[in-house]
């Protein structure tokens, strides 16, 4: 029950709250709007920790990889593993929602009129946009949410400055690593109001939309789950009949992954963290047959930058957004914002540990909506938390299984 409890108390709290709030938002919706300054001291205090966050644990991230020699030749077929199976979780997320109507058009007349017209529809050349994104034009503009890419993009370069600089650069390192730490701590403490806070804003939320967009978070769950069943049984499997051959069969591969699977499987869906699989993935996938030292290199790499669960989580919760203010989801450029985005959230900002909040800020930032319907979505990171989680972990021991394939066949090559 201990154990039941450390690895889904703050899960099941943060539900509880969300549950609760719909619950007043429902049957009293009056108390529901009375609680709604609760829910935004709570946002409030999520959103001016943002970017000292993303810059202490982006900076330390590559700071420790360079560190670790992690970014030379080694890496480069990992991350093109990683970055593959990333793109095309993207795009069956994408084929996925395209298919299902998240949002009906009576879940979205509540939104405001402000809301709808800051929702990023405005006409913006393409060149303007690109450099509006990845770039900010004054140091200070960067100390905003609303430049949350070109925060993550200078945070990147500066930590690989640091680490660069050498021996000159011990004390900024040292500083640095600390900041991260520090702000680890600081958004855990303030994540145990989370349960409070969500609860009040989601309250505000269902009085003023009443309970339709319940459904809409029904579907979600159920369409992620769908996919995750589809990835879990079926693309991992193609994946892993890639990666047979040169010394044993495709099918001896895909039998030998099917019988050491489900322990990590089992301890990521019993753990929710993919942190705390590690040990039992990197000891399943050498039972598979891949070399100890791309094993001990692809799972802890892959834990912090390659999460094919979240990326399909980050494009059901943009598209739900979309949907959610009457957006539609087609071009071209839209299409490749929300991919890169997905990505994005996924790989550069999975491993800050802000409970998910902020990759949620960083969606609406750069997408173009309101801050206020950042609550929405966190919702929805809830929900699909486990399947997710699962996707993830599974993901990893299946890009060891293909690295170790690419590897072979660069040494064949090389004899």
């Amino acid at each position: 029950m201990n154990t039941f409890l450390k690895n889904y108390g703050s899960t099941l709290l943060l539900l509880a709250g969300i549950i609760l709030g719909a619950l007043c938002g429902v049957f009293w919706p009056q108390a529901a709007h009375a609680v709604k300054p609760i829910g935004e001291i709570f946002l409030n205090l999520i959103f001016v920790m943002i970017v000292p966050l993303v810059f202490f644990s982006t900076a330390s991230s590559i700071c420790k990889l360079r560190g670790s020699g992690m970014l030379g030749r080694t890496v480069v077929t990992i991350l093109a593993v990683f970055l593959g199976m990333s793109l095309i979780a993207a795009l069956v997320g994408l084929l996925g929602t395209a298919r299902v109507q998240l949002v009906l058009p009576s879940e979205w007349d509540w939104m405001p009129g402000s809301v709808q017209e800051g929702a990023g529809q405005g006409t913006v050349p393409i060149a303007e946009a690109i450099v509006g994104a990845l770039t900010a034009s004054d140091f200070s503009l960067l100390l905003s949410k609303e430049h949350m890419l070109a925060l993550v993009i200078f945070s990147a370069l500066f930590g690989y400055a640091v680490g660069a600089a050498g021996e000159k650069g011990a004390v900024m390192e040292r500083f640095i690593l600390s900041g991260s730490e520090v702000m680890m701590k600081m958004v855990s403490l303030v994540m145990v109001l989370a349960p409070i806070g969500l609860g009040c804003y989601f309250a505000d939320t269902i009085a003023s939309v009443g309970a339709s967009l319940l459904g809409g978070y029904l579907r979600v769950l159920l369409l992620y789950l769908a996919l995750t069943l589809l990835f879990f049984f079926v693309i991992n499997s193609l994946y892993v009949w890639l990666a047979g051959g040169r010394g044993r069969s495709r099918w001896e591969t895909l039998k030998t992954y099917w019988a050491h699977i489900w322990e990590p499987a089992a301890t990521a869906a019993g753990t929710v963290s993919s942190a705390a699989t590690m040990p039992s993935a990197m000891a399943a996938t050498q039972r598979m047959g891949v070399a100890p030292e791309i094993a001990e290199s692809v799972i802890p790499l892959g834990t912090n930058i390659h999460k094919d669960g979240s990326v399909l989580g980050a494009v059901f919760k943009i598209v739900f957004l979309m949907a959610l203010v009457g957006r539609p989801v087609s071009g071209a450029g839209t299409l490749l914002a929300i991919v890169g985005v997905a990505l994005l959230e996924a790989v550069v900002l999975s491993a800050v540990p802000s409970g998910g909040l902020t990759g949620e800020v960083f969606i609406c930032s750069v997408m173009g909506f309101s801050p206020e319907m950042v609550g929405i979505i966190v919702v929805i990171g809830a929900i699909i938390d486990i399947p997710a989680t699962l996707l993830n972990v599974n993901g990893n021991v299946v890009a060891a299984l293909l690295v170790d394939r690419l590897g072979m066949r660069k040494k064949t090559k090389e004899e």
